[in-house]
């Protein structure tokens, strides 16, 4: 948006709008004086809220001249907006700056820093609260417009999540090697096939841009656009979680997909496997990988990914596997019902994922596709995992915000250690 100098001084010389706001800055020593760190954030996280807009800083909001920020504290500027994004504003804002040269009045050309800020996935609360922005100014949300606010960036809206376009994200941001498993063969351009599966989603101004569902499918690196849209994963010596004992960890990342294979190795490094040797060998796993693997494709699929700042958590110990969901349990499903019923939050990923063939390395989990959609997952870890350790699994709701599945390990005092 107004990308170029050109662009960007004929804004400006319009003056403020709902896509415009500009600042003056001043410096005290080597501190920034203006604009204030609480008031940059009201003004950022209001931007976000609303819809796409740039911040202009170095040029003054009333007699719109180009007042520019001296070259040596150009980086003290982008700290401070990067600060102010990271940590005056929750869950924090996703920006992008450029240094740029305009022209002030005498026609010399001036340093100013211009802050692209993309309407948000999230609803976000700056210090004053919670901003939206209505012409050149910001405006504390209503309670009835903040509600309905998050019920439209939330589950509940009737374009899902996973299906809203993800801001700063692009059909370049896809890899087609990894949404071609996705489409029919076709003679269409790759944006028209992509638009059809919901992995790219055309905004009202018409620009195209990936999906939650996209990102998290068919990016390489999804956390550059959902930084919790990782697993967790660690192994603890015996049977607290502490640090001090702490033998193994990884954050598993990219496609969906890729984070489930990665899981099942992580578990297979990790587990023990008692092995006895009369009449002949055979060998006894700590945790049943079906029941495992069914496991983590229900928290890879059925986690909330509109929660901001919460991630699939897995730890190991010596007595059981503990696995953390965000969200609560999705529709009228409840944990007395949960073996009983199927229910799912994001059914594109679903659906995309029951096309996904699982990855030879996985090895045999009695099913070709990551996703069946027939129920079977929570049965199928209970009573894998019972027969094992003779301990039903355990579910647990905490806060209505979590989902926990305590896995038990399976006996392991006898035989040996392989």
């Amino acid at each position: 948006m107004f990308d170029t100098p050109e662009e960007l001084l004929k804004k400006i010389r319009l003056g403020e709008d709902s896509s415009l706001e500009l600042k003056s800055v001043r410096f005290k020593g080597h501190r920034v004086a203006e604009p204030k760190r609480a008031d940059l954030a009201d003004e950022i996280g209001a931007i976000a809220n609303t819809h796409d807009g740039v911040l202009v800083l170095g040029v003054d909001d009333k007699t719109r001249d180009i007042e520019g920020i001296p070259l040596d504290r150009l980086e003290a500027i982008e700290r401070y907006v990067y600060e102010i994004c990271n940590e005056s504003i929750k869950p924090p804002v996703l920006f992008r700056s450029f240094r740029m040269q305009l022209p002030d009045k005498t026609g010399v050309l001036q340093p100013v820093l211009k802050v692209d800020v993309p309407r948000s996935l999230f609803v976000h609360e700056s210090p004053g609260g919670y901003f939206h922005r209505q012409g050149s100014s910001k405006r504390k949300m209503p309670p009835d417009y903040l509600a309905r606010l998050f019920q439209q960036r939330s589950q509940a809206r009737l374009i899902r999540f996973e299906e809203q376009p993800v801001p700063q994200s692009s059909i370049s941001d896809l890899p087609e090697d990894l949404w071609r498993k996705y489409t029919a063969r076709s003679d269409e351009p790759s944006e028209v096939v992509l638009l059809k599966r919901n992995l790219l989603v055309k905004e009202e101004s018409g620009v195209l841009r990936a999906s939650v569902a996209g990102v998290l499918l068919c990016c390489e690196h999804p956390e550059r656009f959902l930084p919790n849209a990782f697993v967790e994963a660690v192994r603890y010596r015996g049977i607290k979680q502490d640090s001090n004992y702490q033998t193994d960890a990884q954050k598993i990342r990219g496609p969906l997909d890729q984070q489930i294979n990665q899981v099942m190795a992580f578990l297979k490094r990790n587990q023990t496997i008692m092995a006895t040797k009369e009449p002949h060998r055979i060998e006894k796993p700590q945790f049943s990988e079906r029941a495992v693997f069914e496991a983590v494709v229900n928290a890879v699929v059925h986690r909330d990914y509109s929660i901001f700042g919460s991630k699939i958590r897995l730890f190991m110990f010596d007595d059981r596997l503990e696995i953390y969901s965000p969200g609560a349990l999705p529709n009228t499903v409840t944990i007395d019902s949960i073996a009983l019923r199927q229910a799912t939050r994001n059914e594109l990923i679903t659906s995309l994922l029951a096309e996904t063939p699982v990855a030879e390395t996985v090895g045999d989990m009695g099913r070709g596709f990551y996703m069946e959609k027939r129920g079977d997952g929570v049965p199928i870890i209970l009573n894998e995992s019972e027969k094992l350790s003779g301990k039903k699994p355990a579910y647990r709701l905490i806060d209505d915000s979590e989902l926990l599945l305590t896995i038990y390990s399976a006996r392991m005092e006898r035989g040996g250690e392989d």
